[in-house]
């Protein structure tokens, strides 16, 4: 643990950067989580905690490099994560049109969010975290003191921008009971692993093998009422446009079962935790990375 702090801190010794508001365990974890990202098996939206979606991150890592599957950071997980050797953390440069956004509130009801141009984010700690794989309150805590509120002003970020592009995927299996959707080359060797929500009790994951039959990034969202087991009394259809806040977030995979499809959300940090209307739902940049992966046509495979 010792040498993953002192790297932690060299890094922000070269920034010119007060030492994080993080704990040596909350350190230790950090970086297990950019080594995993970066892997591709996402352990969703980054915090510096151990929770579900690292279980299942690591599990999936462990089993690609045919290790004991314990789902914890065990000596010879560490040894192969850390074949990874650039750093975890970089140093970003407040733009100024990162300050100038627009940013906005989003209304939590559909009506509300239908008088809207445009689902863009709303604040700047939202956007840089979508843009950096973590939670606002992570940004936070890597920056004590800084306000991000001025251009020029440097954060501490999760080194993510290094992230290789996947390959290209053959098929797709959607784990319900696992939280998770992992991708297959042609020979049926899983190479990515992204956490999931995968459906509830009142509608639950559409079990059995579907097909990709198209996909479009940044898409508008037609909400009808009778859709949903738990619309308010009074709903109507509604058009929501385009942005990283709409309901499916930056991209819908549309599958060959009517009104499903993989989609990305607004809520990052609920990816995994919470259950959904039955679609299957991804944090946006993990979305956008399965998009980039799969064509039309490819299966998908969907089990509980």
């Amino acid at each position: 643990m010792r040498a993953f702090i002192l790297a932690l801190s060299l890094a922000m010794a070269s920034a010119h950067a007060a030492e994080p508001a993080l704990s040596a365990a909350d350190t230790g974890l950090l970086r297990a989580q950019v080594l995993l990202d970066r892997a591709h098996f996402s352990p969703g939206e980054m915090d510096a905690a151990f929770g579900s979606n690292m279980r299942q991150a690591l599990r999936g890592f462990q089993k690609l490099n045919q290790l004991p599957v314990t789902g914890k950071l065990d000596a010879a997980t560490w040894k192969e994560l850390e074949r990874d050797q650039s750093p975890v953390l970089e140093v970003y440069t407040l733009t100024a049109q990162d300050i100038a956004g627009p940013y906005a509130p989003v209304p939590a009801d559909m009506a509300g969010k239908s008088r809207l141009a445009v689902l863009g984010y709303a604040s700047l700690a939202e956007a840089l975290g979508e843009r950096f794989h973590c939670s606002p309150e992570l940004l936070r805590r890597l920056n004590p003191g800084k306000k991000m509120k001025r251009a020029g002003e440097q954060l501490l970020v999760p080194n993510v921008a290094i992230i290789k592009p996947l390959p290209k995927a053959a098929s797709v299996l959607v784990d319900a009971k696992e939280g998770t959707l992992t991708l297959l080359d042609a020979g049926g060797m899983p190479f990515a692993q992204f956490p999931a929500s995968t459906g509830s009790k009142h509608d639950p994951l559409p079990e059995g093998r579907w097909q990709v039959r198209g996909v479009a990034t940044n898409p508008e969202y037609r909400y009808n009422p009778k859709l949903f087991w738990d619309a308010k009394a009074g709903d109507t259809k509604a058009r929501i446009a385009a942005g990283p806040n709409n309901p499916v977030g930056l991209a819908w995979i549309d599958l060959t079962i009517e009104h499903y499809g993989i989609h990305g959300t607004p809520e990052p940090g609920k990816i995994g935790k919470t259950q959904s209307h039955g679609c299957v739902r991804l944090t946006n940049w993990d979305v956008m990375q399965v998009v980039r992966s799969i064509a039309r046509g490819a299966t998908v495979l969907m089990q509980s």
